[in-house]
């Protein structure tokens, strides 16, 4: 299986092509810099500079792109949309990195995390983006997207503990009452969804067992 993954030099970016590579995939890692990952493979360019041409042929492609300046925010929704674009019509599955302040809190998916009167005032522009990002991969109907969202507590040091319960649309505790999960732990859930495609134009979430 060929894996492209976009903004690999980051932080979950790193460690899914680390996953993915110790699992035997054929990963190429699409970095504007030095590549620092694992990848045997690399295509050095910016992620609106690529073309289809740059994927054709990867089973799938992962999207880690991720920014939190205000300023940046908007690239959420336009780097998800380029992506898009140029995958409209393929066969290649797309794998987002997502966020968790757009899970739903309530059966009737009407109210999210960020809409909470105690979710933090600092992480409120981010979470608006990301959901908005989702809220455009929606219409997509010309893509084959999966949306992974994590746990609210996204954890960048947490432990590997190699477990995770796959949840759906609505914010998901573990039996300790917790919603938290690990960089490591949500790479593996990614590499699980990138190798099986269970869910196909959908929203998945993840948290720690």
């Amino acid at each position: 299986m060929k894996v492209a993954v976009v903004c690999a030099n980051g932080r979950v970016g790193t460690l899914v092509v680390k996953e993915a590579v110790e699992r035997g995939l054929d990963v190429t890692a699409v970095v504007r810099e030095e590549n620092r990952t694992a990848a045997g493979h690399v295509i050095q360019k910016d992620l609106f500079d690529l073309t289809t041409a740059d994927l054709e042929g990867f089973d799938v492609v992962v999207d880690a792109f991720g920014a939190w300046a205000p300023e940046e925010l908007p690239g959420h929704c336009k780097s998800l949309k380029h992506l898009c674009d140029i995958l409209s019509g393929k066969k290649t599955r797309l794998v987002v990195v997502g966020g968790a302040g757009s899970l739903y809190v309530n059966p009737e998916h009407t109210v999210q995390v960020c809409d909470g009167p105690d979710f933090p005032a600092e992480y409120l522009p981010l979470a608006q983006a990301q959901g908005q990002a989702l809220a455009e991969l929606r219409q997509r109907n010309d893509v084959q997207w999966t949306f992974i969202s994590p746990a609210g507590d996204f954890q960048a040091e947490g432990e590997r503990t190699g477990e995770y319960i796959l949840a759906g649309e609505e914010l998901t505790l573990n039996s300790r009452g917790e919603s938290i999960i690990s960089y490591a732990d949500y790479a593996i859930a990614m590499v699980d969804e990138i190798t099986k495609g269970n869910h196909i134009q959908e929203r998945i979430s993840v948290v720690r067992k």
